[in-house]
Order: C-alpha cells, then sequence, then structure tokens
C-alpha cells in the first residue's frame, strides 16, 4: 500500500529557509502526480505545490511562487520542498499527497496523504 511520510518541518525566523522530505512507498500505476499542500486549523487547505512524477512539469501556488521549489529524487521515491524566505503567513502543518494528475490539479482531496509536518515562521 502507499506510504509518505514528512520530515523537515520546525521552527524558523521570517527570511529562513526549510527543506520538506516525503519519503514515498507503494505506489501504483495510477499515482501520476504528487503535491504538497499546507493547513491551518480551521481553514481550508492550500495547494502549496505538484508535480508530475514522469515528466517532472510543477506548478505552485500564487503565495509561494519564486520562494519554493518542488522536486523528486526518482532513485530515491523522495519528494522535496524546498522553502526559501519564509514568512510568518507561512507558517502551517504541511502534507506530502499523491493521486492521479487531475485530482491533483483540483487541489484534492487526495487518495493518498502523510502525517503532516509543522512549519512555524516566527
Amino acid at each position: 500500500h502507499v506510504q509518505l511520510v514528512e520530515s523537515g518541518g520546525g521552527l524558523v525566523q521570517p527570511g529562513g529557509t526549510l527543506r520538506l522530505s516525503c519519503a514515498a512507498s507503494g505506489f501504483t500505476r495510477n499515482v501520476l502526480c504528487m503535491a504538497w499542500f499546507r493547513q491551518v486549523p480551521g481553514e481550508e487547505r492550500e495547494g502549496v505545490a505538484s508535480i508530475y512524477t514522469s515528466g517532472g512539469s510543477t506548478h505552485y501556488g500564487d503565495s509561494v511562487k519564486g520562494r519554493f521549489t518542488i522536486s523528486k529524487d526518482i532513485a530515491k521515491n523522495v519528494l522535496y520542498l524546498q522553502m526559501d524566505s519564509l514568512k510568518p503567513e507561512d507558517t502551517a502543518m504541511y502534507y506530502c499527497a499523491a493521486d492521479s494528475c487531475l485530482v491533483v490539479a483540483s487541489g484534492g482531496p487526495y487518495k493518498y496523504r502523510g502525517q503532516g509536518t509543522q512549519v512555524t515562521v516566527s
């Protein structure tokens, strides 16, 4: 079965950087896209970035464009999110997700997601 395990969250000052990792396993053929999304308690989830696992094309949410970079190490089956120039409004629980590209493009809900890693910018 599909497993996604995030790591790399923490507390960072405004303007700082963090790199999140998501170790993935058990994928099936219908899982073609992966994504990072974030959520603050009581608010809707917000899509952060997505990547087509085969061709590598990427998409970013407007609030993180130019600051965040999504990438995937195919050999290691690890998804990354490099976060630069962090702002207090980036504070949230960050989740790794995977599903068909149609679902990922629509922003979920996702069939597969990890347990999340907390990012706090303060």
